[in-house]
């Protein structure tokens, strides 16, 4: 299979490109492409005119990667050679750099999907889901300033979700990885370098989640202040961490989930692993993607019979061959905050018609 990469941009097919880099990543949005044409002589890359804003796709191979647009185009010389460079992002650039628009800024009844449905639609991007998105939010209110990503980004964490860009250019809200690589990677077979990084610092024996609940300025009763702990027995020496939980109410339970998300996301960032081989595919011909849980067989670096998840992935291409630079953690480091979603409004007990 050819993995040539083409840029398709105002209806001409660019390829032939002497450097490549495309990233993709379940925690970075949007997507990104820097390409590089090079030659000694004028020729090919003088007659090669890309304006920036142009919308561009890029695919390797068969396979689209990225939909977006063009950021920047630069033409250079010296003595010996002309090049040309050309970077871009996905059409998920503009929730990240823009403001979020709504009428009145007041969303009610809907569901995190419904939310980031509307304010992407505001720039011409859809929003699909992979995962149950469960009920609907009562009341969202924007801030002046949010981007939609901002905005998208906070309420998926109300449902244990990740929001990245899919190959399209538009949005998808998903859960952690449960889709699995043909092929992982194995120590003398497919690995060309690999890292991992095992850290304590940013790791902790008990975590307590302080939350302080707002019941006790209602008729619905004393919350009062609760707390919740959580384990981490990893950490063999006593190493407190304590959070003001985010969320103004919902009792021990929510304080006791803060916790453990607290404890269990600390643990998958204490294991980082930065791997590269020298194909952009797994065994089935499949691109490896983000989000995608990948077997690994790396005794040397005490990673045997682990089954973990590409965080972020980037094709490359350049002097030094073809590269596929992978982050791979365990599937906890990515799961997301719980923050609590009132029910009702305050003061209004459960069951009362509103």
């Amino acid at each position: 299979m050819s993995d040539d990469l083409t840029l398709l941009v105002g209806g001409r097919q660019l390829s032939g490109w002497s450097d490549i880099r495309v990233t993709r990543g379940i925690e970075r949005c949007p997507s990104d492409f820097a390409l590089q044409l090079t030659e000694k002589y004028p020729g090919v890359a003088a007659d090669l005119v890309v304006q920036p804003g142009d919308s561009c796709q890029v695919f390797i191979g068969n396979d689209l990667v990225i939909t977006g647009y063009v950021d920047k185009f630069v033409p250079e010389i010296d003595g010996n050679n002309h090049r040309i460079s050309v970077t871009g992002r996905s059409k998920c650039q503009d929730l990240v750099d823009c403001a979020a628009e709504w009428p009145g800024g007041q969303i009610l009844g809907s569901s995190v999907l419904q939310i980031a449905q509307k304010l992407a639609s505001v720039y011409g991007i859809t929003v699909s889901a992979l995962s149950d998105i469960g009920a609907g939010i009562p009341q969202f209110n924007l801030m002046l300033g949010e981007t939609p990503y901002d905005v998208i980004e906070r309420i998926c964490r109300y449902r244990a979700l990740l929001a990245y860009d899919d190959t399209d250019g538009n949005l998808l809200l998903a859960g952690v990885g449960s889709t699995k690589a043909a092929s992982g990677f194995t120590q003398g077979i497919n690995i060309e370098r690999a890292l991992v990084v095992y850290s304590m610092d940013q790791r902790f024996s008990e975590y307590v989640a302080f939350l302080q609940s707002v019941d006790v300025f209602t008729d619905l009763g004393a919350g009062g202040n609760l707390l919740g702990v959580a384990y981490d027995y990893g950490v063999t020496r006593h190493r407190r961490r304590v959070i003001i939980a985010e969320a103004g109410g919902g009792g021990q339970d929510i304080a006791k989930q803060r916790a453990n998300w607290e404890a269990a996301r600390r643990y998958g960032r204490g294991a980082t692993l930065m791997l590269t081989t020298d194909t952009w595919r797994d065994s089935a011909g499949t691109l490896y993607t983000p989000n995608t849980l990948v077997p690994l067989s790396i005794p040397a670096l005490k990673l045997d019979g682990k089954t973990w998840v590409i965080g972020e992935v980037t094709y490359a291409r350049g002097e030094r061959g073809t590269k596929c630079q992978l982050t791979i953690m365990p599937p906890e480091a990515f799961n997301p905050e719980p923050i609590l979603l009132q029910p009702f409004p305050a003061d209004v007990p459960a069951g009362v018609p509103q």
